[in-house]
């Protein structure tokens, strides 16, 4: 009895050892990199995801997101950016008077809105605005940017109707 209890103790330490399936080589698969390891291509990382994740062109291993899919690092607000996938936010725009574009945050209704010039700014267009009102005070003057005006805050000019007087002057001319 003696002789098998021992028998059965030495058998015991080899199945207590964890076994390690085959193809991994100490906790990863044989080839294959672990989260955080440079990568150039997807198949090189454990996770099957090789993305860019700071502002270096370099890739690395990632793990994929709750949805099992790769997502490549983007830009958190203040950064410069050329297009709206660049941002955390997705959201690229103008924010001031200098023609470049930064990572800003959507709205509450989730738009991106860019800057628009004040009132008093030269304008070609009601967009450039901020309030969206882009006018003519005379048929000389320069387009600008002008508040809203009247009851129901349309683009109206502030100017009044010309006179009859001042009609008939402009009509001998």
């Amino acid at each position: 009895m003696a002789r098998v209890a021992w028998r059965l103790l030495l058998l015991l330490p080899p199945l207590l050892l964890p076994v390690q399936a085959p193809g991994f080589q100490g906790g990863r698969k044989r080839g294959h990199k672990v989260i955080r390891e440079p990568c150039e291509q997807h198949k090189e990382c454990r996770s099957d995801c090789c993305v860019t994740n700071n502002l270096s062109p370099q890739r690395f291993c990632t793990p994929k997101t709750f949805f099992f899919q790769c997502r490549s690092w983007s830009k958190p607000n203040g950064y410069s950016c050329h297009e709206h996938w660049e941002c955390q936010s997705g959201c690229c725009v103008r924010s001031s008077q200098v023609p470049l574009q930064f990572c800003t945050s959507k709205t509450i209704f989730l738009q991106c809105t860019p800057w628009r010039k004040p009132n008093g700014e030269f304008c070609r267009s009601h967009s450039q605005c901020w309030s969206q009102c882009c006018i003519r005070l005379s048929r000389i003057s320069a387009l600008r940017c002008y508040a809203r005006s009247g009851i129901l805050a349309q683009c109206l000019p502030l100017v009044s109707p010309p006179t009859p007087s001042s009609q008939g002057s402009c009509a001998r001319g």
